[in-house]
């Protein structure tokens, strides 16, 4: 079984009261306001994921205001800073 298998096969035994939606939207910095996943972050990352991006949260606010959530800008934005 692959990871993202066992990732969804946890996920789904998960209860809401795990994941502290409140707690989470205070540091989300995401300004796609009709975002459903908004404080889910295993749904945020696994949506991004999927299309080859990072969640917001990973970046900057004046670089997340762009929506470019690349891996290419996110490596362009860190890679002198680590």
């Amino acid at each position: 079984m692959n990871f993202y298998v066992k990732f969804m096969s946890s996920r789904r035994k998960l209860s809401m009261k795990e994941c502290n939606e409140e707690i989470n939207l205070q540091k989300c910095n995401c300004t796609w306001d009709p975002c459903s996943r908004k404080g889910i972050c295993c749904e945020c990352l696994r949506y991004h994921w999927n299309m080859r991006e990072l969640p917001a949260c990973l970046f900057p606010d004046e670089v997340e205001r762009t929506f470019d959530r690349s891996l290419r800008r996110f490596i362009e934005i860190y890679k002198n800073k680590v």
